[in-house]
């Protein structure tokens, strides 16, 4: 790996680039400190993902959406949640 200062990186921005689309990697440094690598670009590869991997495995109760009049009485009479 190779350390260039910003102004050697700056100037030779173009002979970098074809460097590290040959496999290397640079490291561009400031006042002697490593502030930057310039590495080669590599693909994400998405995984597929199957919509129903969870098939069968949950159970959704008949009552689900009922509501207790009494929490609802609550939740709207609270001085936080003013209804």
């Amino acid at each position: 790996m190779e350390v260039y200062n910003v102004y050697q990186a700056k100037t030779n921005l173009s002979h970098l680039l074809s460097l590290v689309q040959k496999g290397q990697s640079i490291t561009i440094a400031k006042a002697n400190k490593p502030i930057a690598d310039l590495v080669p670009h590599q693909k994400k590869t998405l995984k597929t993902r199957k919509l129903d991997f969870l098939k069968g495995k949950i159970k959704i109760a008949p009552d689900f959406d009922a509501y207790d009049k009494v929490i609802e009485k609550l939740f709207y009479e609270s001085k936080i949640f003013p209804g």
